[in-house]
């Protein structure tokens, strides 16, 4: 399976023939106000995008947030099926879109199992202001665990233990508000999904928005064996 890094957590993922887009973000450069209450105060995305191809199957979005889904209409045709958390499928068909699939728990396409997994965008009441949030396993013939945006907490491990993945996808950077703990994944929870998963694991997730604050040379420093890709980079697993 093929997993590019299209922009922050924009990904097309190649499946056993089946091209996922995952929450596409695909506004230009400076488009989006800053993330209000964080230290660093820049309009968004900070980065434009690289030339990709965007073709796609179908399309993954693990919540609705700015920095996940905008600009969706310049690659998205109405009638893409658009997998998604069931908590926001009604705000998915508001915007226009005809093919619309809830996942409660599992739904099959194209060969493919897409499982919805727990996440949880940050700590105590910020994650709960945050939610909803869910991540994704594809499993074909190769499993493939999109964390989405979570910290490290039990169900990330419990997912891992659950699915054997024959690689994961982590959302790093480290957002951060002014107050209150990172929002998703840190250097040391990013050392926890590779202490405790047995495949290759891919952090995304950095450099395209002002609130994430952990760059990528910073990760590298801190954390063996994780593959960290240029935006436009394509990571064969």
């Amino acid at each position: 399976m093929d997993v590019t890094l299209v922009r922050h957590a924009t990904l097309v993922v190649e499946l056993d023939g089946t091209r996922f887009l995952v929450d596409p973000m695909l506004s230009e450069p400076g488009a989006n106000p800053p993330v209000e209450n964080t230290p660093r105060q820049r309009r968004n995305p900070l980065v434009g995008l690289p030339d990709v191809d965007l073709e796609h199957d179908a399309v993954l979005v693990t919540h609705r947030h700015t920095d996940h889904w905008d600009a969706w209409a310049d690659a998205v045709d109405d009638d893409t099926p658009v997998f998604c958390n069931p908590a926001e499928a009604d705000a998915f068909r508001e915007d226009g879109l005809t093919d619309v699939r809830p996942v409660a728990d599992a739904e099959a396409f194209d060969g493919v199992t897409v499982h919805r997994t727990p996440a949880r965008h940050g700590h105590g009441e910020t994650a709960e202001a945050m939610a909803p949030v869910c991540g994704f396993v594809l499993e074909g013939a190769e499993t493939l665990y999109l964390a989405g945006d979570t910290v490290w907490y039990d169900p990330v491990p419990e997912t891992i233990d659950a699915h054997d993945p024959d690689a994961v996808v982590v959302n790093a950077g480290a957002a951060q508000f002014v107050d209150g703990d990172p929002i998703t994944m840190d250097a040391e929870d990013v050392r926890r999904v590779v202490g405790h998963a047995d495949c290759p694991v891919v952090a995304v997730h950095m450099e395209a928005i002002n609130h994430c604050l952990l760059e990528r040379d910073d990760l590298r420093e801190a954390v063996d064996e994780v593959s960290i890709p240029a935006d436009g980079e394509t990571v064969t697993l």
